[in-house]
């Protein structure tokens, strides 16, 4: 297990005094306390916000004398609309407040207060003076406590449940203190009382694309599927998926797995599975990130397939990560080992960040404290459970799948039936303290890859080295990885650039097979040095096209090809597919 000594170090010179070592230590230990209280946020991230809003409130009074006013109108504007009985419009507007009995007396005054209280603080976390970050922060943070606050989480308050209750004389409540109880099993790492009808299982349900792991590192397996076509594109797909999921999220189900999907259209196709790191990896770095689970699979790929080019792709954080490995390819010198590895063919990202100046809501919980926090507590287990990461995106979606859920378990005693998505959000995996740390501090804080100052082998790389076509995928609702964040590619690369942007948000805007009910996406293509265009002057001149974006990318595939080969038997390898590392889960 990693000591605290074994982790990122406060900011401090070889000959740190003893003494201010044990401080350290002593303070990270108590921090890391603090944090099992706090929910992993820091205090400190919040009290500095509340700090700058409360002092620059002071400091306007007559701008507090306004929101005074403005809230009073909100008020009296709200009980008007409820007194004359047109409640209908902005209430129907939020999934919370659908049933027609929202609409009625005494719940309508009780929803439309609530909402007014939203468009309130929309406008009082806004003060002149502020930092941008800060009043992100006080806006975030007041609809999160707007959000559990909301009438329709109480069971007196809530006309849905209480009319439930009646017809069922209680029994949704039975039923939901049983739901309760299983959360409570499930977050204890304790076996289901009742098990799913259906446990969607990889190897058994999902990622059951027939291949063979063919590579193996201490960090990754590399997975190759066989061919079901007689012919294939000449050039294999690589594909990287980020290190915060398990890989099968492109290969779930047979009818929505992408894996599945692109052998069918002739290509070869190899994958990373990630391993699940344990307290022995806590010194892992972004350097081995970079060295085990891009440059060996492709060196390993090139073994099997002298001199030829690949296709690269990478999703999320896997896209960041390859996006870093083609600079360094790209530029003069490369990297150690670089005449055993393959030429790129072309690179593909998929949801991923490469300029971290508009991380979205993500952002709202990057700053200085709170990530010293989040080593404090990596500190002490050597990795960021996967619980924790989880919960990171249930607070940022906590009004969808936090109180909305449960409110319908918890309340309306109905127990939500698992899907494909489902199962694979809920098999998490950790990440290491080392690796976790440099990341959150090169490419959150300082985004170094976007300044060009990202360090590879010592050296740092840009983007604007890659010569190899880029085929980028944003999606319109990622609160994870924001499209004109994504956009902002064609800043830093000099390229040959096609961007795609499809409806959905960041897993199930990717995972949108051919047949999918109303999916669509707009396309441009910019050629190399091709004048900037902003976000959103390029969602007006982009194609719009009906239906999946997947055809679109296997014609950019096909188009950048240098023609169809025979089909090329998978070797028999380590194991059949899905190999090991999918199957390690732990229950912290």
């Amino acid at each position: 297990m990693a000591s605290l000594a074994d982790v990122p170090q406060p900011p401090a010179g070889a000959d740190t005094p003893d003494a201010l070592k044990a401080a350290h230590a002593m303070d990270r230990l108590l921090h890391a306390n603090v944090a099992h209280v706090t929910g992993g946020l820091s205090p400190i991230s919040l009290g500095l916000a509340l700090a700058d809003w409360g002092w620059h409130l002071a400091s306007q009074p007559a701008n507090a004398a306004r929101l005074a006013i403005s809230a009073q109108q909100h008020a009296v504007e709200a009980m008007a609309e409820c007194l004359s009985g047109d409640c209908s419009g902005p209430l129907a507007q939020d999934a919370r407040f659908r049933d027609p009995a929202w609409h009625q007396w005494p719940y309508a005054p009780m929803a439309r207060a609530h909402q007014a209280a939203q468009h309130w603080w929309q406008d009082a976390s806004r003060l002149r003076g502020m930092s941008a970050h800060h009043a992100q922060v006080v806006r975030f943070f007041a609809t999160q406590w707007l959000d559990m606050l909301s009438p329709s989480n109480n069971f007196l308050a809530n006309p849905e449940v209480l009319r439930r209750t009646a017809e069922r004389h209680g029994a949704n409540l039975v039923e939901g203190a049983f739901n309760r109880l299983e959360s409570w099993r499930r977050r204890q790492g304790l076996e289901p009382l009742t098990p799913p009808e259906h446990p969607y299982l990889p190897g058994v349900d999902l990622a059951v694309t027939p291949g063979r792991v063919v590579h193996r590192n201490h960090l990754v397996e590399l997975i190759q599927y066989e061919p079901t076509t007689d012919e294939v594109q000449a050039e294999p797909v690589f594909i990287v998926p980020s290190w915060i999921m398990k890989y099968y999220i492109l290969d779930l189900s047979p009818h929505n797995s992408l894996v599945k999907w692109l052998t069918g259209q002739g290509h070869t196709v190899f994958i990373l599975s990630w391993r699940n790191p344990d307290e022995g990896d806590a010194l892992l770095s972004l350097d081995d990130y970079l060295g085990l689970g891009v440059l060996d699979p492709l060196a390993a790929i090139a073994r099997q397939m002298p001199d030829q080019p690949v296709h690269t792709c990478g999703y999320c954080l896997g896209g960041t990560l390859l996006s870093i490995a083609a600079a360094a390819l790209a530029r003069p010198g490369q990297v150690e080992g670089a005449e055993k590895l393959p030429k790129l063919a072309g690179v593909t990202l998929l949801a991923a960040q490469t300029d971290f100046s508009e991380p979205g809501e993500l952002g709202v919980l990057i700053d200085e404290s709170q990530v010293e926090l989040l080593e404090d507590i990596m500190a002490e287990r050597g990795f960021l459970t996967g619980r924790q990461m989880a919960e990171t995106f249930q607070f940022l979606r906590s009004r969808e799948l936090v109180w909305s859920t449960r409110m319908r378990e918890f309340w309306l005693g109905e127990r939500l039936q698992p899907n494909d998505l489902m199962s694979w959000n809920a098999d998490v995996t950790r990440m290491p303290a080392v690796m976790h740390s440099q990341y959150l501090r090169r490419c959150q804080l300082q985004n170094q890859l976007a300044h060009g100052q990202y360090p590879v082998e010592g050296r740092p790389v840009s983007l604007g080295d890659i010569r190899e076509p880029l085929f980028c995928v944003a999606t319109e609702l990622d609160h994870v990885s924001p499209w004109r964040s994504v956009y902002q590619l064609h800043r830093l690369v000099h390229t040959d650039l096609t961007f795609v942007l499809t409806n959905g948000g960041h897993n199930a805007g990717i995972v949108s097979e051919p047949g999918h009910a109303r999916r669509r996406f707009r396309q441009r293509r910019m050629e190399a040095g091709a004048h900037w265009v902003a976000p959103d002057a390029w969602a007006q001149g982009a194609q719009p096209c009906e239906g999946s974006w997947w055809p679109a990318w296997h014609d950019w595939l096909v188009q950048h090809s240098r023609g169809r080969v025979p089909a090329r038997p998978v070797p028999q390898g380590l194991e059949p597919a899905p190999g090991s590392y999918v199957h390690v889960r732990y229950h912290d």
